[in-house]
């Protein structure tokens, strides 16, 4: 008689305030966990134009709310997270950025009440420096009010990530704690699958310069707008993702005629996003020098077009600087004036040793830069 051997698997609950459409790192996060032996269930928000996610290998969960920004927005979701985590059991709990915190240290510390079996592991994991966005500046109240939340659950997190080591920094001098390094790295990814430029209305001939990500302000997309009207390279500016600035960016980029140079394609979701990187023969990352967020960035977009074998013309903010410099695999800008930015535009595109020199050198960073060898720091952590 055979024998039968049952696994009991630990589950997990990993929290964000997006709609998981477009959240790389967390879905990275709960493959990783069903790895080393976690049942994951991902829970974000549905918002009024969140699409339907693709399946996944493990369970996700969207709540709907009646706010979708603003201070109600977070208060919402915080009471609602409470009360979903407070009535289910879970051996390990994930909060992704301040904004998901009280509602995971709150829970948890009513659930030690009930016996320290009871309380699941605390990971909080900082995708930035919170306090530093630009949507927070000059807003003395908004920012006094999550640093006063800061100041009181901080000093008790006992595993703490953050997306570099420059994040790490600025809590662990602030706070006093261990803080352990995660970078945003994403899954080794072939040259394969390229999306067809026809299918976009693009000519094959005509080079491609791309954005991607959260379509924000101090991006650099005002300029690099701006700056098309000036290129003399048959190309174009592709911008794939959206923000808070979006409409106003499709509007402005029409009253300045630049329609047939500027192309939005709205949100796309990370399973689909690699295939438009790799049509790309430039990525951008020209975010300024507005935060202390933005000053220590490392980008999801930044990554991924090292994946996709693209060179990048970035900001020369330490932690991008930091790779650039290591593995040559682009060039930095001066400023953001749009003529100035059309001129690096035509010269690096028409650089053809250049090109082939970066693209060479992304094989060896892309090769380095993946979550199959940094997902090992969180393993450990979990062992």
């Amino acid at each position: 008689m055979k024998k039968v051997i049952f696994v009991v698997m630990k589950r997990a609950i990993v929290a964000v305030t997006n709609d998981l459409t477009t959240d790389q790192r967390v879905d990275r996060t709960c493959k990783t966990l069903l790895k080393a032996g976690y049942l994951p269930l991902l829970v974000g928000r549905r918002m009024k134009n969140s699409r339907t996610t693709s399946p996944r290998p493990y369970q996700t969960q969207r709540l709907r709310l009646l706010f979708e920004k603003g201070p109600w927005f977070y208060a919402e979701y915080n009471i609602r997270l409470f009360f979903f985590l407070l009535f289910r059991p879970c051996d390990l709990v994930v909060s992704n950025d301040l904004d998901t915190l009280p509602a995971v240290y709150l829970a948890k510390t009513i659930k030690r009440f009930f016996g320290p079996r009871r309380a699941p592991i605390h990971i909080h994991d900082c995708h930035e420096y919170f306090r530093g966005v630009p949507e927070l500046s000059g807003r003395k109240t908004v920012t006094a009010t999550w640093k006063w939340i800061e100041d009181r659950i901080f000093p008790n997190l006992q595993i703490v990530l953050a997306v570099n080591q420059s994040v790490a920094e600025l809590y662990t001098k602030e706070y006093g704690i261990r803080i352990s390094i995660l970078r945003n790295v994403p899954f080794r990814k072939g040259l394969e699958g390229a999306r067809n430029k026809q299918s976009m209305k693009i000519a094959a001939q005509q080079k491609i310069i791309l954005y991607q990500g959260a379509v924000n302000i101090d991006r650099g997309l005002e300029e690099a707008i701006q700056a098309m009207g000036y290129i003399k390279t048959d190309a174009i500016l592709v911008i794939a993702g959206i923000g808070d600035i979006y409409q106003s960016l499709v509007d402005y980029t029409s009253r300045q005629g630049l329609s047939e140079k500027v192309r939005f394609l709205g949100q796309v979701s990370f399973e689909q996003l690699h295939s438009v990187t790799l049509m790309a023969d430039l990525g951008l990352s020209i975010e300024k020098d507005v935060s202390i967020n933005y000053h220590f960035c490392l980008p999801n977009k930044f990554l991924d077009y090292i994946q996709a074998n693209v060179p990048v013309l970035v900001s020369p903010f330490p932690e991008m600087k930091k790779i650039v410099d290591e593995y040559q695999i682009g060039e930095f800008i001066e400023n953001h004036d749009p003529v100035y930015l059309a001129l690096v535009f035509d010269r690096i595109l028409n650089d053809r040793p250049g090109l082939e020199l970066y693209r060479k050198n992304l094989k060896k960073a892309a090769a380095e830069l993946c979550w199959e060898n940094e997902e090992n720091q969180l393993r450990s952590l979990l062992k």
